[in-house]
């Protein structure tokens, strides 16, 4: 056996395929979630749900419901407890049911899609979220976004966008879409449906009726490319990140719309000019980027913006820190670099 977290295994690391898909499922407001497992797989999730809905000033808990299995349900099957904790979320009326499996739950070979078609009362959506033959996060997020997408029925389309895949449990989620409204707004197109975050069934109903998807980041292209079949609905794979990114990003959304992005453009490269002369006090400094192993898309960013100031990047430089994900459109640069500021003047 070996214990070699990093790098090979960090793709890991985002947390289980069950939390995951659980990250999707309680963005819906009108719909409960079941996760059919042992009690500590949904008490673990809604701690952490709970406190990254505070950390982003939203004070909401999870509609989660647990079946609980005991020791002797994980012996002889869990099916009876679904089955009872079913009966119990019907009487709840919410419009829609999410059932999520467990680890244990496959292990032990429950029929959970037979219990779920036993309940024709409301509709019930099974998620595949057990993770232990080589699950992660991502495909529970994939697998929750395709799932609910089936609710959705095709639609005569409007001259709008949907945004695809938003990370829900990142610091700047908010702060991104954002940043991604504010750049349409500039070519006068509207989002018609975040899938999905804070949505309702009846929001979800419009899914189809987009004229373009804009996908979070190329983790969720095997969704824009089921969406597209099912929808006819072109994408676009990624939130504009870096400062030629952010004007491709303008370009390629007023293409797909016919509309003219000269404007636009030229509103953002001027935006783009007046940060860079207010972060002229640390150009021509020499840095170094923390953490060194971040993921390529940042990495690249941050050579982009250094080049345009001036910035040595060298071992021996001050250590600037580096997010996750990269910074999305122009004023994600923006807060990246007050942040270098901070750490080059500290």
């Amino acid at each position: 056996m070996t214990l070699n977290p990093l790098p090979l295994n960090i793709s890991r690391f985002g947390g289980c395929t069950l939390t995951g898909a659980l990250s999707v499922t309680t963005q819906v407001r009108d719909a409960v979630t079941i996760i059919h497992g042992p009690k500590g797989c949904a008490h673990h999730n809604f701690s952490l749900l709970h406190a990254t809905a505070l950390d982003n000033d939203r004070v909401s808990l999870p509609d989660l419901i647990s079946t609980g299995l005991s020791e002797s349900d994980i012996i002889f099957g869990g099916e009876g407890a679904l089955k009872k904790t079913l009966d119990m979320a019907v009487r709840q009326n919410s419009g829609a049911i999410f059932v999520l499996s467990t680890c244990i739950v496959d292990t032990i070979g429950d029929d959970v899609a037979a219990v779920c078609h036993r309940t024709p009362e409301i509709p019930v959506i099974l998620i595949p979220s057990a993770g232990f033959l080589g699950g992660t996060f991502q495909n529970g997020v994939n697998n929750a976004l395709n799932a609910i997408a089936d609710i959705a029925d095709p639609c005569q389309k409007g001259p709008y966008v949907n945004v695809i895949g938003e990370k829900n449990l990142e610091y700047e989620v908010e702060e991104n879409f954002t940043e991604v409204r504010r750049l349409l707004g500039a070519l006068g197109i509207p989002v018609n449906l975040r899938f999905l975050r804070d949505c309702s069934l009846h929001d979800i109903s419009r899914l189809g009726a987009a004229r373009l998807n804009i996908l979070r980041d190329g983790e969720v292209r095997a969704v824009g490319e089921r969406l597209q079949y099912r929808f006819d609905t072109p994408f676009i794979q990624s939130f504009p990140i870096g400062f030629a990114g952010t004007i491709r990003f303008i370009q390629e959304v007023a293409d797909s719309f016919g509309v003219k992005s000269t404007p636009a453009v030229r509103e953002e490269k001027n935006l783009q000019d007046e940060i860079l002369i207010e972060f002229e006090d640390i150009a021509g400094t020499s840095v170094m980027f923390d953490p060194p192993g971040m993921a390529s898309d940042t990495f690249l960013v941050a050579h982009e913006v250094a080049g345009h100031l001036d910035i040595t990047i060298g071992h021996d430089g001050c250590r600037v820190p580096l997010q996750v994900s990269p910074p999305v459109g122009t004023n994600g640069i923006r807060h990246m670099l007050h942040r270098w500021r901070r750490a080059i003047h500290a």
